[in-house]
């Protein structure tokens, strides 16, 4: 049997998206996306933040530390999807795919649900674009010096390693909806 390893690889995540993921994130209120359950870290006005680092180029900043504290903060949707728009696809779409220049010291955080939704949804279909048009040998190679610890690993391991970080994510933000719906 021939496996069609692209293919697959696309569907793990898109499956996900389409049957899991991108619905329970309809109707997300901007109440929602700030709600901090505990204090902990999220994206706030510029000027705002505590937080050791405060990132962004805009006029909201996402809340950081390095190295993070022990235990680590608990991080609110807000800080969640920047961390999946930024960190997870913006970050590889940019180094690897063409996307568009995507750093957490660079990004224009949204400053509302609907702009950080409309921000995953294009960082979304930049990487399932992108991850369709790989071959074999694409898949094969290694990643390269963009990718630090995954460097000499190939393409299809840091595919793998996008989509477990965002099946995860995912689940974290489904899962304070439901605390919030249930406050």
């Amino acid at each position: 049997m021939t496996i069609d390893w692209t293919r697959e690889l696309g569907e793990q995540l898109t499956w996900h998206w389409n049957n899991q993921l991108r619905a329970r994130l309809d109707g997300l209120t901007d109440d929602e996306y700030f709600w901090e359950p505990v204090p902990g870290w999220n994206v706030r006005p510029r000027g705002t933040s505590t937080a050791e680092i405060q990132a962004g180029s805009g006029d909201f900043t996402i809340d950081f530390a390095f190295p993070p504290p022990e235990p680590a903060p608990v991080t609110t949707i807000a800080w969640r999807l920047g961390h999946v728009i930024v960190g997870v696809f913006g970050a590889r779409n940019h180094s690897h795919f063409d996307g568009p220049e995507a750093d957490y010291f660079g990004w224009d955080y949204a400053g509302t649900a609907d702009e950080a939704l409309a921000q995953l949804d294009a960082q979304y279909a930049h990487w399932t674009r992108a991850i369709a048009q790989l071959d074999p040998a694409d898949l094969a190679r290694p990643v390269g010096e963009a990718e630090g610890g995954f460097a000499d690993k190939p393409m299809a391991t840091l595919v793998l390693h996008i989509h477990r970080e965002v099946i995860h994510h995912g689940a974290e933000i489904a899962l304070l909806r439901d605390l919030y719906a249930r406050r």
